[in-house]
């Protein structure tokens, strides 16, 4: 449970922090429909939870650490680079719309020029090229509960002020300019939207996937931190449409919102959804960079430097019309990339749950191999081991090793169990000391080595350097 907690919450901080902390996407892509735009949202809610909860359950399958590991196996060659190529321009897309957010938040609160959010905004990616960004976005990230229980705050004082004529706020609601390409289509919107979320969060929700060893935890995560999105999104419709005439015109509806309630409420806000825009866009920036660096990572600085200039040039086209027409255009490139994993899932999904059978069998014998109140594993549990990770589509000693990193953690974690993981640096990513599962001379698992690591926590026998894949999960060709 708590495995699963954390993948939902992971995704809901993804999503919400990109999705719709503005307010304008739910008005442009929802309300500018009227009543029939909530029953759109609830559409989009659908396609978000049903294909996240795939994405992460092939995530998982295929322990990917990019998006092109999942890519590659479920789709053709041409197909798997042209969801290379969409993501990489929606990372992009979704960047520059982030410098142009600022701008507007700082502009609407307080003011200031739209150059000036965008130009401290820049300064900050800037200056985050040169910073450990994933500690900063780790301490960002926190600031997304803030915003949901704003969000639920928001709600239930909209509740308690219903306004008198919900009529009226229906036809403010109309008169509000759709997002261009939508064809004035509710539904079409909706889908577009859907799949608009899936392509911006499909890299790092296969990442944060990739993580899990369990598809069956991985998947319910993604279910429950899609449905929480979907509530979620439902919800901010509510608000806004509640309080279309407070909202209106303005670049930043949510904040817009905040600020009827209190001034001081509104600065607030203002400044965690200005964090929040930060952390979308570095990440995004980030992700691309490195994307088109990995063959070449000593360039990475230039490129990523380049692709953040590039980005604030393109802000000052206007954040609400760079919505319209950026958007709709992403979530149409989004349709393919959402076909093809579904369809992935679905030829895949028995042995998706075969390898689940699998993993959950070899995490209850890596339990019993690392506990110090277990006996060690017997001649006959090696044997099943190794039979099992044979039958698995990862390289045997490498998804051996990455179960009991797995399991270690949540050993750890455990206030009844006797490990803990601090006696055990080469199960630790994050350890000095960790240098991967240890070089065996054939492509099968080195017991003596996990001997040693079961009696004295380390690999006396193994350098750091003596792996250079790092304990990558490698699949099988």
């Amino acid at each position: 449970m708590r495995q699963t907690i954390k993948v939902a919450m992971a995704l809901v901080g993804l999503l919400v922090g990109a999705g719709f902390a503005s307010g304008q996407e739910v008005i442009q892509y929802f309300l500018s429909f009227g009543y029939i735009g909530i029953v759109g949202a609830v559409v989009s809610g659908v396609i978000i939870f049903v294909v996240g909860t795939t994405i992460f359950q092939l995530g998982s399958y295929y322990l990917a650490d990019d998006h092109s590991a999942v890519f590659n196996r479920v789709s053709s060659p041409l197909v798997s680079k042209y969801m290379d190529y969409a993501t990489v321009f929606s990372l992009f897309a979704f960047g520059f719309v982030m410098v142009a957010g600022a701008g507007s938040n700082l502009n609407q609160q307080f003011g200031f020029a739209t150059w000036i959010g965008a130009t401290i905004m820049t300064v900050f990616l800037v200056l985050s090229g040169f910073l450990n960004v994933d500690r900063i976005t780790d301490v960002i990230s926190t600031i997304t509960p803030f915003l949901i229980v704003a969000i639920i705050v928001a709600f239930g004082i909209t509740i308690m002020n219903m306004p008198d004529s919900l009529n009226e706020m229906n036809e403010i609601a109309l008169q509000q300019s759709p997002a261009d390409g939508v064809f004035n289509n509710w539904l079409l919107a909706a889908v577009n939207y859907g799949t608009l979320v899936n392509i911006m969060a499909v890299s790092m929700m296969l990442v944060i996937a990739g993580s899990q060893m369990n598809p069956r935890t991985a998947g319910v995560g993604g279910l429950l931190g899609g449905l929480i999105f979907a509530i979620l999104l439902v919800i901010l419709n509510f608000i806004l449409f509640f309080n279309m005439d407070k909202v209106a015109g303005a670049d930043m509806p949510l904040l817009a919102v905040f600020d009827s309630m209190h001034p001081t409420v509104g600065v607030i806000v203002s400044i965690i959804i200005y964090m929040m825009i930060y952390n979308t866009a570095v990440g995004m920036f980030y992700a691309m960079a490195r994307r088109l660096t990995h063959k070449h990572p000593e360039r990475f600085r230039v490129v990523y430097f380049t692709v953040v200039g590039i980005g604030f040039v393109l802000s000052f086209v206007g954040f609400a019309d760079l919505i319209s027409w950026v958007y709709p255009a992403i979530g149409y490139l989004g349709i393919i990339l959402t076909i093809a994993i579904l369809i992935g899932w679905f030829r895949d999904r028995s042995n998706i749950k075969e390898e689940t059978q699998r993993r959950e069998r070899l995490a209850e014998l890596a339990e019993t191999a690392l506990d110090p109140t277990e006996d060690r594993l017997s001649a006959k549990q090696r044997k099943e081991v190794e039979s099992l990770v044979a039958d698995s589509h990862v390289e045997d000693a490498n998804l051996w090793h990455s179960v009991q990193e797995e399991v270690a953690a949540d050993l750890d974690a455990d206030d009844d169990s006797e490990f803990n993981l601090e006696d055990a640096p080469s199960l630790d990513p994050e350890h000095a000391d960790y240098s991967g599962s240890p070089d065996s001379d054939s492509d099968g698992i080195d017991w003596d080595a996990y001997k040693e690591v079961y009696e004295t926590g380390s690999f006396p026998a193994v350098k750091p350097d003596d792996t250079s894949d790092g304990g990558s999960t490698a699949v099988k060709k």
